[in-house]
Formats: structure tokens, sequence, C-alpha cells
């Protein structure tokens, strides 16, 4: 290979890095933008507020799905292929919130949106990683790491301060978002297709089969703690991803969608940005550090049932959010701590899953105790009860460093 052709090879995949990085970034910001629209579904077609966390759950749902079936196959499908794949269900997604308009579309756009992103989120990172391995081969791969945590979160937090925006100042807030970026998911689509390859489709070929999934057998106490604790990290994200909006509303009588996409936005940013700052601290004061963060959040939250406050309500979302983030990146440590080599991505899928069906289970508990109490009582009791779970957790994963 000659000098022209390797500049110009390193040349493609630096560009195609970051083809790749937006069209992540479009789809994660997608599967987010209807949480501060989902008070106006429940006014145009009349359904009771409870049903808005079966809407994301079916959400939740998808993305496990995915995972297991699916999150691992571009291994020997090609990264490219199955990037294209994922945008592509994105944007299907995306159609059927434009022309779909009942409840029963709702409900399956958000759990296709869901499929596409399960597919996604690890192929993804690995692109991104590999992309950059050969544009820039003396670095640590750092960089790439950075850029795709960034993105995934980050994303999950643009989306809602994206649809409150646009629900707040644009006509037509249930129809415009998503217009808008079925546009952006079709143009990141195109430039994707001529993103290199990285993976040997001929070298890689072998049969179908699921994600193996597995718990270590030598240290099953300390990650089914780090599960369970990683489960009620994600179950307030999708407390506050769910009902952030009908909070602001019923609750503290607010009637904007920026407002409720401004709080989502923070809850998720401080999560992203307490992983960066407190990155280099060594994993078992960063649990404790996580927790204790979760505690004061969710104390506060349990005060907003009580005592209605919109600059509380932040505040304890901006709290517990940055103690989410410290505790889920500590029961990722503690799941990779605990495998082997060989079947560290299987330990890690277990996590992954259990940490969806936290974001799914719990919402959906909330959902039905809304259905017979009232918001503050239930308000008061999710925040008790993950708080009770995070703290009975925690000891076993402290105990292991």
């Amino acid at each position: 290979m000659t000098a022209e052709s390797r500049t110009a090879g390193r040349a493609a995949h630096h560009a195609g890095f970051w083809i790749i990085a937006v069209a992540f970034l479009f789809a994660m910001a997608f599967s987010t933008v209807p949480t501060p629209l989902y008070p106006i579904y429940e006014q145009r077609d009349g359904f009771p507020g409870y049903v808005v966390t079966i809407v994301f759950a079916a959400y939740a749902v998808g993305v496990m799905v995915a995972l297991y079936l699916a999150g691992h196959v571009s291994d020997w499908l090609g990264r490219r292929r199955i990037v294209l794949a994922a945008v592509g269900v994105e944007a299907l997604a995306a159609v059927m919130f434009l022309f779909w308009n009942d409840l029963s579309g709702l409900l399956v756009a958000r759990f296709v949106s869901g499929v596409g992103i399960g597919m996604l989120t690890a192929t993804a990172t690995a692109y991104l990683a590999e992309l950059r391995a050969v544009s820039h081969p003396d670095e640590d791969g750092a960089t790439a790491g950075t850029v795709a945590t960034v993105i995934n979160t980050g994303g999950l937090a643009l989306g809602p301060l994206l649809g409150g925006l646009i629900a707040q100042f644009l006509p037509a807030p249930v129809f415009t978002p998503f217009a808008i970026f079925l546009g952006l998911l079709a143009v990141t689509i195109v430039f994707a297709l001529f993103v290199p390859e990285t993976v040997d489709v001929r070298a890689s070929r072998r049969p179908y089969a699921p994600q193996k999934v597995s718990i270590p057998d030598d240290a099953r106490a300390t990650f089914g703690a780090a599960a369970i604790g990683a489960a009620a990290a994600f179950s307030v994200f999708g407390f506050f991803t769910a009902l952030t909006a009908s909070i602001v509303i019923g609750l503290l009588h607010i009637q904007s969608h920026l407002v409720a996409g401004v709080v989502v936005f923070a809850v998720m940013g401080a999560s992203a940005v307490s992983q960066f700052v407190f990155a280099r601290v060594e994993r078992t004061q960063k649990l404790r550090l996580g927790v204790g963060l979760m505690v004061v959040g969710l104390g506060l939250v349990a005060i907003v049932g009580l005592a209605p406050s919109l600059a509380l309500f932040l505040v304890a979302g901006v709290i517990a959010g940055a103690g989410v983030g410290l505790v889920f990146t500590s029961s990722i440590g503690v799941a990779a701590a605990s495998a082997r080599p060989d079947n560290r991505g299987e330990v890690l899928a277990a996590m992954f899953l259990a940490a969806y069906a936290g974001l799914t289970i719990p919402v959906i508990a909330v959902g039905v105790a809304l259905a017979f109490f009232p918001i503050p009582g239930v308000l008061v009791g999710f925040a008790l009860a993950v708080l009770a779970i995070v703290i009975a957790t925690a000891v076993p994963m402290l105990r292991r460093r």
C-alpha cells in the first residue's frame, strides 16, 4: 500500500468516524424527543396519565429485545450494515409517529424506536473505536470511547430539550419534531453509505445465535447486587423520562413543554457530567459518592411530592442524575471485574439487560400506582422504594474492591 493510499484511507476513516458519530447522536436524541410531548398525547387522545408509563416501557422492552437478538450481530454482518439498519428503524419509527395517530401507533412507534437503539448502541460504539484506530493509529482509544459516551448520554439528554423547544415555539408539536428528525435521519443514512467497513464480513461469517448472557459463578452475590444497583439507577432515568412532563403540568401546574424538556435534559446531563468529572476516582469511592448523591436527590424528590416546587424538583433531578451516573458506572465496573476475558461480553450483556429491566418494571409499577393514588403519594413512594434498594445493594458492592 502506497503512502498516498494510506493517507486517503485514513482520511476516509476520519470522515467516517464523524459521520457515524452524528448518526449516533441524531438517533439517540430522537429516541427521547417524545418525552415532553406526552401530556399533549394524553389531552389529544384522552387516555389517563398512567398509560404514559406503558408507552415508555414499550421503548425499554424494544431495547432489551434488540440487545438480546441483534446487539452483537455486527461482529460478523458488518458495522455499517447494522448502523444503516438501526438508523433506518429509527426513521421508520418517525414515520409511525407522523402518520399512525392513535395510542396503538404511539406504543408501536416507541417499541420500534427501542429496537433501533438496541441495535445501534453497541454497534456504533465499536464502529467509532475501529474507525478511529485506523484514522489515528497512535491514539490509545480514549478519544473514541469519550465521544461514544458523550453521544450516548448527551444524545438522550438533548432529545427532550429539542422536543420541548419545538413543542413550545413551533406549530404542530406532535408532528414537527418527528418531521425534522425524519429528515435528519434520512440525511445521515445517505452519508453513512460511504463510511468504510471495519469488519471483514467474509472472514467473520458464522451461524446466527442470540447474544449469550451469563453470570459469573464465583461472584454471583456481588454481581447480583451490582445488577440491582444498575436497575435502580436506570429506574430513576425511567421515572424522570416518563413522568417529568406529567409532574410539571399536573403537580407543579406549569403549562410548559420546554420546562419539562429542560428538567429531563438536566437530569441526564448531570449523569454524563458526573461520569467525566469523577472518571479517575477509585470505584469504591465513586460508588459511595454515587449512592450519597442518589440518596440526597431521591430524598428531595420525596419532599417535592409533599411540597411541590419546580426549583426543588430540578435540583433533586440534577443531584439524583449525577448519582445515577456514578452508581451505573460502578456497577459496570463490578461486572467487568467479576468476568473472565472469554465471557466479559456475556456478563456485560446480563448487566445491561438488568439495567433496562430497571428502566421498565418500576416505571410500569408507578403507572399502576397512578391509577389508584395521586401523583404526590406516588412520587414519595417511588423515591423511598428506590432509596431503600440503592442503600441495601450498595453494601455488597462496597465490599468488593
